[in-house]
């Protein structure tokens, strides 16, 4: 069990801490499946069946409910989906479990829609509440799910452990998988909304899902650099090395390359904390024409 207080380092939870390439790095396959709770520490250890196949093919499962009262209901809602290049999203509702066996998982865990419900034309936006995975993730995610569903209505969903506690409170924008920590309901409402214009919120942005940590630093630090906030105007199209990582990144029509590694940040929290906090760098940043390059 996790203390009720926070245990994190200070600056955790407000946007101060460094807030970059943190996203959960292995999955672009993603099962959203509605279960009102409770939620055991590790869903791998409830009895889901649809969990465990999930895990098997590769699939990332997520537990979801609805903000606030969630009235009992015989009919579950399930969300497949994939993040990687062309991102789509599924949703079916299912009244008796024996309609599981319709669920083509390997085929998601290929980016291949399985068709087994239609197609999801709006986004879907997780908070994590996973209270006894981290009680942070209770105390911070709970109030701004309730907060944002009143703005986004059926949009939101709580859910299981996302990955990084320590940035709670922790919001997933679907179908992109996109990342965002240390939120407030300000700031929360302005990812959102950013999402909606098919861009990204650089402020609080994490990450996004499937990609290495250090790639994720090299696309912030350009979209820093050249201001493109359009989700898909930044790419990163190489990464080498096992640190410092060598990177290109396309953004515009324009070539980028830099090195990125990991640095130790001190002092960022007082003599009064032991927590290492570590971010990413980018050294060498240089634009060049793609001739130079190939």
């Amino acid at each position: 069990m996790h203390p009720a207080s926070c245990d994190h380092c200070p600056g955790s939870h407000t946007g101060e801490r460094p807030c970059l390439a943190s996203a959960t790095v292995k999955p672009r396959s993603w099962l959203l499946l509605e279960h009102p709770g409770p939620w055991a520490p590790k869903i791998e250890q409830m009895d889901v069946p649809l969990v465990a196949q999930a895990l098997l093919h590769g699939v990332r499962p997520q537990l979801i409910r609805r903000p606030g009262r969630r009235p009992s209901s015989a009919a579950t809602r399930v969300y497949v989906g994939w993040s990687g290049d062309h991102p789509w999203m599924e949703t079916r509702v299912v009244g008796d479990p024996a309609e599981f066996a319709e669920l083509d998982l390997a085929a998601v865990a290929r980016g291949r829609r399985p068709h087994f419900g239609e197609l999801v034309e709006e986004p879907v936006l997780l908070v994590c509440t996973h209270g006894k995975r981290n009680a942070c993730c209770a105390r911070t995610g709970a109030p701004l799910a309730r907060g944002l569903a009143r703005r986004y209505g059926g949009m939101v969903w709580e859910t299981t452990h996302v990955g990084g506690d320590r940035f709670a409170a922790n919001l997933v924008c679907m179908p992109h998988a996109l990342y965002y920590g240390g939120l407030d309901l300000a700031s929360a409402r302005e990812a959102i909304d950013a999402y909606l214009r098919g861009e990204v919120f650089l402020d609080r942005l994490r990450g996004r899902a499937g990609l290495p940590e250090p790639a994720q630093a090299a696309e912030h630090f350009i979209r820093e650099r050249t201001g493109l906030m359009g989700i898909d105007e930044v790419r990163v199209t190489s990464l080498t090395g096992t640190g410092p990582y060598m990177t290109r990144v396309t953004a515009g029509g324009d070539l980028w390359s830099g090195t990125v590694e990991l640095v130790e940040n001190p002092g960022f929290c007082g003599p009064e904390c032991d927590v290492s906090v570590q971010t990413y760098q980018m050294r060498g940043l240089a634009l060049h024409t793609e001739a130079v390059l190939v």
